[in-house]
């Protein structure tokens, strides 16, 4: 992707990764693009295997690979042990929403005058920013967002289009919001008196810690009493739902449609793959990883990779599986009594 607006040299490119180049210093960059499609001003990257073949014939100005790829490069090369980290890093500067941000308060946001508003913040179209919102420096608060009361938002956070932060939340430093999530938002707390059900008033908040991720239609809800808590450089994708009084440990990753029920702990540097489902009240201790789809029901005291359910199969096969798993209790129940009736023998 190239844009008019950014404009850097080779040289630029590698003093930002801090890697050596072979090539025209002078070169000028204007974006990047894949191996296959990029042009003479553009870096291309190679970070998978499949896409080798493309390098023969690549016309990037340059390529970020890994060592061992480099003798077969046509063009310069910068080479990185991490080429996909490289890619993430040179990605921030050709990245066009930084230049659209202008400081300053549109006339149609309503910012309460009790709001302390730090340097070069941007408060976008239709935004509301409620009594006692407190906001860091070089904040973006993007259009229709709304700020409830008495919350904090630390320096460099952005907010985009149509987030909710609810009153009495706390976010960290350089905090990225997507569209549409709620941060703060009630918890599912209900008593049943044998008639019907009765609310529970969570009075507790939310503290995201700094360089949190929070992806599109994501919720994550305040504490019944104490805080729901996600702690530093925790990414959480679109559409996951984190309930009252989780913890999420620094450094964890949820993938989209994550389901986490009350007062679960989710230890430092785990990964839950996509629709993965925790119970409520477990601890899943430090260095945990859950694959796509899988229901945890139990605490992890253990760090590994933990599974559950089938891969898809062919219907038939499934319908004969599935009466199979029906039979178990009562086959284990037979082989038991055969072992037993063994050992007797």
């Amino acid at each position: 992707m190239t844009h008019a607006l950014y404009h850097h040299t080779l040289a630029d490119i590698a003093r930002h990764l801090g890697v050596a180049f072979d090539g025209d210093a002078d070169k000028p960059i204007r974006g990047l693009a894949t191996l296959k499609e990029a042009k003479p001003d553009q870096v291309a990257f190679l970070t998978n295997r499949a896409y080798l073949k493309d390098l023969a014939t690549t016309q990037a100005a340059a390529v970020l690979l890994h060592p061992e790829h480099g003798k077969n490069c046509p063009v310069p090369k910068l080479e990185m042990e991490n080429p996909y980290l490289g890619y993430a890093k040179l990605s921030q500067l050709f990245d066009p929403l930084p230049a659209r941000d202008k400081p300053g308060i549109h006339p149609t946001a309503v910012v309460a005058d009790s709001v302390t508003i730090g340097k070069g913040v941007s408060i976008q179209a239709h935004a509301v920013v409620e009594e006692g919102v407190t906001l860091g420096d070089r904040v973006v608060i993007g259009a229709g967002s709304v700020i409830g009361a008495d919350s904090m938002v630390g320096d460099e956070t952005r907010l985009h289009a149509n987030v909710t932060v609810c009153h009495g939340v706390v976010i960290g430093k350089r905090v990225i919001l997507q569209s549409g999530c709620v941060i703060g938002g009630d918890g599912f707390g209900f008593a049943h008196d044998g008639a019907g059900w009765h609310k529970i008033a969570q009075l507790g908040g939310v503290v995201l810690g700094d360089d949190v991720e929070v992806g599109s239609c994501s919720s994550i809800d305040r504490g019944a009493l104490g805080d729901t808590l996600i702690g530093d450089d925790v990414k959480i994708d679109s559409q996951v739902q984190i309930a009252h009084n989780v913890i999420i440990g620094a450094h964890s990753a949820l993938a989209g449609c994550v389901g986490i029920a009350g007062s679960t702990q989710v230890g430092k540097h785990c990964m839950l793959g996509g629709g993965v489902g925790l119970s409520g009240h477990l601890t899943i201790c430090d260095g945990v990883q859950v694959t796509g789809m899988s229901l945890v029901t139990n605490s992890i005291h253990k760090p590994g990779v933990y599974s559950s359910g089938t891969g898809a199969m062919a219907n038939s096969q499934w319908r004969k599986n599935a009466v199979r798993f029906k039979q178990l209790d009562e086959i284990a129940k037979r082989l038991s009594r055969v072992e037993k009736s063994t050992r007797d023998t």
